[in-house]
């Protein structure tokens, strides 16, 4: 009975840890032309792997530590900040993201 309790104690400690996720900023704006636009920002020191995506068109990066991305705008005035989605890893995590580039 003590392993089982031991197990859940060091699942419950552990599980957390593993699905942590880097700490990153969004920052949403309009252009001067009226297109939705994102900025995403950095808060960790370790490189991150990341995209943007909005209908279905993806911008993969490299994201250096404590900085921002230059801003991605959309191609249509209909879309909107809640059409624009983002994630952001850990580099070490995603090595197939060292091909792409770097802000």
């Amino acid at each position: 009975m003590k392993i089982i309790q031991y197990f859940c104690l060091a699942l419950t400690i552990i599980s957390p840890m593993s699905m942590a996720l880097p700490k990153v900023n969004l920052t949403f704006s309009e252009s001067e032309s009226g297109f939705a636009r994102i900025q995403i920002h950095n808060d960790t020191f370790e490189m991150l792997a990341c995209y943007v995506a909005i209908d279905d068109h993806k911008v993969k990066f490299q994201l250096r530590p404590k900085s921002s991305t230059n801003w991605i705008t959309a191609t249509d005035k209909r879309f909107n900040y809640k059409n624009f989605s983002t994630w952001c890893d850990y580099l070490e995590v995603h090595p197939k993201y060292n091909a792409y580039r770097i802000y």
